[in-house]
């Protein structure tokens, strides 16, 4: 049985993660680019952990300039079998208030300026999305927040906008029309490229506000936005933290097929294949590619 190897995505306010032994950065090459930093790798009770600041260090990455692709990639590269993406997020609900901690099951994707797939001309497949988010890891992500006693909620749709600005009112009381339950700027295209490299991925949304929509809340303020962010910081550590001590060590396989998105995908023969484009893939197909 595979060992696991877990993956942490930190986004806004989590730029480091303590409390690894033996822990180093590690700088990796991808052949889709630079990623946004090293990873910092380490363990928690023999369980390998992969930590990547999705920002860079010192948040220097907006949403639309990050290189997801890479950062996937080397993800997979090291290792890493299941991936939590840990994500500050504006609440599109009354009850999901700033400091709610919300384990979303779905996605809309409403990015149109990023790179979506590792996948394309010479070597083309197509990647069910349709069940985004591995349950497993969810149950486990919801385990330690009990654990921990951190109020959260399950379920609901995360909207991923473009950036860098903030919605709109318009825009804020449309994605609540449509039933969504948080809104950022990161999880896409990032959740679809977990599911072609065949990670098990799940996201922890940290809620920062109220988007625009609330009538007793008024605009975004990001200095609201940081202080919130400061006071989920220690929440999200004590969460991964125990995420990571209760994690399974052998890797499970997902009921929803997240580790097998490959399987039967790829749609181009292999000698039409282009060479380019399967040796950049390496990491990310090479399960099936291979044999």
């Amino acid at each position: 049985m595979t060992r696991s190897v877990l993956g942490i995505i930190g986004g806004s306010g989590l730029y480091d993660l303590p409390g690894l032994d033996n822990a180093e950065w590690v700088t990796v090459e991808s052949p889709w680019g630079q990623p946004s930093d090293a990873v910092r790798i380490g363990e928690v009770d023999g369980l390998k952990v992969v930590f990547l600041p999705r920002h860079g260090r010192g948040h220097r990455f907006a949403p639309s300039d990050i290189n997801y692709r890479a950062n996937i990639d080397i993800l997979k590269r090291v290792g890493v079998t299941d991936l939590i993406s840990v994500s500050a997020c504006g609440s599109l609900k009354e009850e999901h208030a700033p400091g709610t901690f919300v384990l979303v099951d779905q996605f809309i994707d409403r990015t149109f300026a990023r790179p979506k797939s590792f996948f394309g001309a010479g070597c083309v497949a197509h990647v069910s999305v349709a069940d985004p988010v591995s349950p497993l890891l969810v149950d486990v992500i919801e385990g330690a927040a009990r654990a921990e006693e951190i109020e959260y909620a399950r379920g609901g749709t995360y909207l991923a906008m473009e950036g860098p600005q903030f919605s709109s009112l318009a825009e804020s009381n449309l994605y609540r029309d449509w039933g969504c339950v948080v809104i950022g700027m990161t999880n896409m295209p990032e959740a679809k490229l977990a599911r072609e490299a065949e990670l098990c991925y799940a996201t922890i949304a940290m809620v920062t506000d109220y988007d625009s929509w609330h009538p007793d809340h008024g605009a975004v303020d990001i200095t609201q936005i940081i202080e919130t962010l400061n006071n989920n910081k220690d929440k999200a550590q004590r969460l991964v933290a125990r995420i990571a001590r209760d994690f399974p060590r052998d890797h499970q396989a997902c009921p929803v097929g997240s580790d097998t998105a490959l399987e039967f995908a790829i749609m181009t023969a292999p000698d039409a294949r282009d060479p380019e484009l399967v040796a950049k893939l390496d990491a990310v197909a090479g399960r099936v590619l291979n044999r």
